[in-house]
Parts: structure tokens; C-alpha cells; sequence
């Protein structure tokens, strides 16, 4: 390791923002971490401290990193050497913060394994444009091999950093849109899961400026574009067992899972609030965008909340049958998307609720509930929900109220196309 090499030890915020301090690798003690403030979690997606916040200027935390989560950023040659850590965000006396993000999804995961002895086995899967030095997005066609071998050296780069942080790809393919790509990468169970799609995200911006690139996550460039969406692949298993599938009923979903699923949709509204936060998130989260058309669950269509994969010839059927939350993207972070999800599974789980139906096909416009409209409804919703409302501590669910407010005020008076720029300049 250089001598000149440094430590960033980092947390997620609530715009899916990678945030922290430095220090030089060699000072870091793993069991200190470095210090951070309250109030940080109230920086809104532009750089703007949202006021008020439950934190004002008062109080400390440490942010401890995760080792294992280590992961040295791609660099240019003359670079500084930097390896990201994630942390998690503690008191002073070493208790978990109660507004930390990834020890949120910690208290999540733990209701579902103590209360039904189940663990989360998840990816995500991120579609992100890649932009020139100049601004314009790269060419090539859709899908094409040109496209692919045009970006080889941001590939190479970008698959050295991941194969460098542990992270085993599915698949990695230059997308539909102009300049959009997509990265699959293979599930791990729990927390894990989460930090993968940070350093997904982390690995692709800092290999696009090492050649000279820049990669933008956001959801939509433009109101007519094609968007980017951040599927999330999930599967519950119990011990070394999945559970998710059962042969011997319709679409192969076990009672357990049609119970998790049944949660989720019960709680589709509340859930976009941590889901698909941002001011422009539902532009894309309309019919006929293959995102999400509603809130209801389906047999492989592309327009469902929650999607059934299908199950390829040659494969267990247990072990690769998994569902797909498409109501995500990268202005969220991604430690509250999945503890929100995992939390409303827990509630259907506990009640042993059931689908009504499951779609087998698209579905006629107007024909499935809607998602909420708009950043402000989706919070509404949230906070009109005598359940879902217990899960996060209330001094998060204020802070994100508060960092969408400012959002909202800082894009006063811009038109849709406006508002896409900004957020494609910060994602």
C-alpha cells in the first residue's frame, strides 16, 4: 500500500449521497473511526443544509467503519490512493445511532430473522448513463457490441474495481437508452447486499473520471428520455434453504412469500418515501416506461411493482426464483429502500395475509391503483400509515421530510426538463 495512501470512511445519507471524512490509512484506528455531526443527514441533494432539522448544531457521533467493506477507489495515474470504507454511525458511548441508515436496515433484518427465522438474500441492479468529457452522452447502439467496445477502457476500469471489492457480476451491458449502461451483480444476504450498491455506484463515477468519463445515476435526464432505474432482486431463505418457491403453486410463490409480497403491496405507498424520494422520481414511475405502472404485483411484466423473474431451464428453481421491488432509484438510499421493503414483508409475514391476484400481463391504464404522484404524497402517505410509521425513528422520517422540502424549494419555479438537469449534474 502507498505511504501517501488515504481512508474515507463514509456513510449513505438519505439522497444517496456517499458522504464521510478522510485520514491517512495508516492513522486509522477501525474501532475509533472519525468523527461526524448529526445535522450532516440533513444535507439535501444539493449541497444545501435543510432547515429545521431535529439536529441543529448540537451533538457528536463517531462513524465507525466496516472493514470488510474496504474497497480502494479506481484512479487515474498521479491520483491520490483512497480506499472507501462504509461505517456505521454511533453515539459517543458506542451505541447505534438511531438515524443511521445502515444500522436502520440492521434493525430490519434482525425483526425478520428473530420473528420468522428468515434472511434476505438481495442485489441491486443499477442502470446509469455515461457521459464525454464534453457533456454529450457516448454513442453506439443500443444493446450493441459498438457501444461496448467504444467504452472498454471505463469497462476494464470498472470491472477491476469491482472484481477488486468482492463483487461478482452478473451481467454488464450497454442499455437501451442513449449513453445508459447496466450493471447486475450477484445477491449476498443481508446488510451486504446494500453496501454492494453503494460501492457499485462509487466504483463506476471514480473508474468514469479515470478515463476521462463521467457516469450519472440519476432517474430520468430528461422528461422524455428513457429512465434508470435501481431493480432490487430479493429472496428470503431460511438457514442454507431458500423459501421463495414452491412447485406446487400458481407462479411458483410459497405461502410465505405470497404473505411478504402481500405486505408490500399493503404498504406500496408508504414505502416510496424511501423508495423513489427525489422531486423528479415519479416522472418515471408512469405506464408504458417499463418501470413501474402501479402498485401491484406481476407475472414478468415489467410494468409491476414487484415483478416474478422467471426461472431459466437448467437452473434449481429454488435457488434462482427471486422477486423484483422496481421502484427504486439511485436519489434514494439504498439501507432505508431495503429496510422499508423488509419491514412491510415482516408485516405480512406476521398477519399471514394473501394476493388477490397476480397479474399476467401488462395492465390497462387506470386499470391498477396508482403509486403516489409526487415526492410530497409519497411522504403524506408515509406518515398516514399507523404501521409503517413505527418502523424508522421519527427524527429520521422528519429529516427526510425536511431534505425533500428543500429540494422542493430549491427547484421552485423550474419546469420538469430544469429539474432533470440539476439532478443529473449531483447523481
Amino acid at each position: 500500500m502507498p505511504s501517501d495512501a488515504y481512508a474515507f470512511v463514509a456513510t449513505n445519507d438519505l439522497v444517496g449521497v456517499t458522504r464521510g471524512r478522510s485520514l491517512p490509512l495508516s492513522d486509522l484506528d477501525p474501532d475509533v473511526g472519525v468523527g461526524w455531526v448529526p445535522a450532516d443527514l440533513a444535507i439535501d441533494a444539493f449541497g444545501t443544509l435543510a432547515t429545521p432539522n431535529p439536529f441543529g448544531s448540537l451533538g457528536d457521533l463517531r462513524l465507525i467503519p466496516d472493514v470488510e467493506t474496504a474497497t480502494p477507489m479506481p484512479i487515474a495515474d498521479g491520483d491520490l490512493p483512497v480506499t472507501l470504507m462504509i461505517g456505521d454511525q454511533v453515539n459517543i458511548d458506542g451505541s447505534a445511532w438511531s438515524c443511521c441508515p445502515r444500522s436502520t436496515l440492521k434493525h430490519s433484518l434482525a425483526r425478520l430473522e428473530q420473528g420468522h427465522g428468515l434472511r434476505l438474500f438481495a442485489a441491486f441492479e443499477h442502470e446509469f448513463l455515461l457521459f464525454d468529457a464534453d457533456g454529450s452522452k457516448t454513442g453506439g447502439h443500443a444493446f450493441g457490441l459498438d457501444r461496448f467496445l467504444m467504452e472498454g477502457a471505463f469497462g476494464t476500469v470498472f470491472m477491476r474495481g469491482l472484481s477488486e471489492a468482492g463483487i461478482t457480476v452478473d451481467t454488464w451491458l450497454p442499455e437501451y437508452g442513449p449513453g445508459q449502461f447496466e450493471v447486475a451483480i450477484k445477491p449476498r444476504f443481508g446488510v451486504r447486499a446494500a453496501d454492494d450498491a453503494v460501492l457499485v455506484r462509487e466504483i463506476a463515477r471514480s473508474a468514469a473520471r479515470s478515463v476521462r468519463r463521467r457516469a450519472s445515476f440519476v432517474p430520468l435526464p430528461h422528461p422524455d428520455a428513457v429512465g434508470n432505474g435501481v431493480h432490487v432482486h430479493l429472496s428470503l431463505w431460511r438457514g442454507e434453504s431458500p423459501v421463495l418457491y414452491d412447485a406446487s403453486r400458481q407462479h411458483g410463490l410459497s405461502t410465505l412469500g405470497e404473505s411478504a409480497l402481500a405486505g408490500v403491496l399493503r404498504h406500496a405507498h408508504a414505502i416510496q418515501a424511501w423508495t423513489a424520494p427525489s422531486q423528479i422520481s415519479h416522472l418515471r414511475l408512469t405506464p408504458h416506461r417499463w418501470s413501474a405502472a402501479g402498485a401491484f404485483i406481476g407475472q414478468q411484466t415489467r410494468e409491476a411493482l414487484v415483478r416474478i423473474c422467471p426461472i431459466t431451464s437448467g437452473m434449481d428453481p429454488a435457488r434462482t426464483y427471486n422477486v423484483e421491488y422496481r421502484a427504486v432509484d439511485a436519489t434514494a438510499n439504498p439501507y432505508l429502500a431495503l429496510a422499508a421493503i423488509v419491514q412491510a414483508m415482516c408485516e405480512g409475514l406476521d398477519e399471514s395475509l394473501t394476493l388477490d391476484t397476480i397479474l399476467e400481463a401488462e395492465p390497462e391504464d387506470g386499470s391498477v391503483p396508482p403509486l403516489p404522484a409526487n415526492s410530497g404524497a409519497a411522504l403524506d402517505a408515509w406518515e398516514a400509515d399507523p404501521i409503517a410509521v413505527r418502523w424508522f425513528a421519527s427524527e429520521l422520517a422528519m429529516t427526510q421530510r425536511a431534505v425533500r422540502q428543500s429540494e422542493e424549494q430549491a427547484l421552485a419555479g423550474m419546469d420538469p426538463a430544469e429539474r432533470c438537469a440539476h439532478y443529473t449534474a449531483v447523481y
